[in-house]
């Protein structure tokens, strides 16, 4: 009886390897970014966004006013011209830097040319002195 279960279990494992068969293995993107379906999109962001387990302790203004809202905008929109009005005095219309100074109520912006298509933009809080140095480098 022991011999007849054996030789079964053979033809058994020897008939699945014959008949058994095998495909090529094919690459299917699943994030939309590297050509996945884009409907995963969504499915895939919000698996990601449930896995943050942790606030940003810089976050201070999570319960804003309206009016603190609307001041917070109005502020970044002036900033926003500013640094615009800045950089078209800044770069002249054939792209050449025009070194200078720039002062504003809490802000003195210094820009000056260090050769070799670099310049450097240094900016000093006029309240606490603290400045911020960055070297961009303008030719290609």
């Amino acid at each position: 009886m022991k011999h007849l279960i054996n030789m079964a279990f053979f033809f058994l494992l020897i008939s699945t390897t014959i008949y058994g068969s095998a495909s090529s293995l094919i690459y299917r993107p699943v994030n939309p970014s590297f050509g996945g379906d884009p409907g995963n999109g969504s499915f895939l962001l919000n698996n990601a966004k449930a896995q943050i387990q942790f606030e940003n302790p810089d976050i201070k203004n999570k319960d804003l006013t309206p009016l603190e809202e609307f001041n917070q905008r109005l502020q970044r929109s002036l900033l926003s011209r500013m640094t615009s009005v800045i950089s078209r005095s800044v770069i002249g219309s054939n792209g050449a830097v025009h070194p200078g100074t720039f002062e504003t109520t809490d802000f003195i912006i210094n820009i000056s040319d260090l050769g070799d298509g670099k310049m450097n933009i240094t900016t000093t809080d006029k309240v606490t002195g603290d400045e911020t140095s960055v070297v961009i480098e303008t030719g290609f």
